[in-house]
């Protein structure tokens, strides 16, 4: 049998792969691609460095959907907000990445240019040096969190007996269908006043 004229393994394939068994199943392994490629293992390897590099290319796959041309908006606030938004969405569509990629220190060229950016904008804002990754891993704190609840059951409270937690029953009959959204809004309402609190306090 001759080659296959579409080959069966590149970079493109085995990150469409990766994150597919990782959406399915929170994990990966590289046996597991290549099966599902229909290719050795070995032949995996000749494609990426290792699963370190499998992990960077979920990481840039995942973050190309994050708009950082809202680094260009002003004031630098609202900036900040629309990349708050645009990055919880790109997480929330594959919220099972989160455990794993918080678990190894970002490698990717591109994702590290997103990074480069806020620092710059904050910079130019007149943030000090110290505060700035701070501010930075604050958002994101804010931003994974709300992605994993956005992936989490709608109601995640059970009450077995409500009138053992009447108060707790009356405050969950009222919850919205938006309450994921309404509390992520609210968690970044408060996080922008904190931080236009703390650049105020900053300025000379």
């Amino acid at each position: 049998m001759g080659r296959p004229r579409t080959p069966l393994l590149d970079r493109e394939r085995i990150t469409t792969t990766a994150l597919e068994l990782v959406d399915e199943q929170g994990e990966f392994s590289v046996p597991q691609i290549a099966r599902r490629l229909g290719a050795q293992t070995a032949s995996v390897y000749h494609h990426v460095d290792g699963r370190d590099g499998i992990v960077e290319l979920l990481r840039e796959r995942v973050c190309d959907a994050i708009d950082d041309g809202a680094f260009e908006l002003t004031p630098w606030d609202a900036a900040m907000a629309a990349w708050a938004r645009s990055y919880r969405a790109a997480f929330a569509a594959h919220p099972r990445t989160i455990p794993l990629l918080t678990a190894s220190p970002v490698r990717a060229p591109k994702v590290l240019q997103q990074y480069e950016k806020a620092v710059a904008r904050l910079l130019d804002e007149g943030f000090p040096l110290a505060d700035v990754m701070p501010v930075i891993i604050g958002l994101e704190n804010l931003v994974l969190g709300s992605a994993l609840d956005m992936a989490a059951p709608e109601m995640m409270w059970e009450l077995a007996d409500e009138t053992a937690t009447p108060q707790l029953a009356r405050a969950l009959g009222a919850v919205s269908e938006s309450r994921a959204d309404r509390a992520f809004e609210m968690a970044l309402a408060g996080y922008l006043t904190h931080v236009r609190a703390l650049l105020d306090t900053d300025r000379p």
